[in-house]
């Protein structure tokens, strides 16, 4: 898996952590893991739509 961002950076705890995995099926590329050594697998399209959601400010008031 190529590490693509790292959400925190300030630590050495574990931070939530963006990959891409070229290797796994189009459906589940883009992994999110948590601090807590969990992950979330989407494609492409699923995390391009979250990142236009947070882009216009839809989540803002998570």
């Amino acid at each position: 898996m190529e590490q693509v961002a790292v959400f925190c950076g300030n630590c050495d705890c574990g931070c939530p952590t963006l990959y891409v995995d070229e290797a796994a099926p189009a459906d589940q590329r883009v992994v999110l893991t948590d601090d807590f050594g969990q992950r979330v697998r989407m494609s492409s399209e699923q995390f391009r739509s979250l990142v236009e959601e947070a882009k216009a400010g839809r989540l803002d008031h998570v």
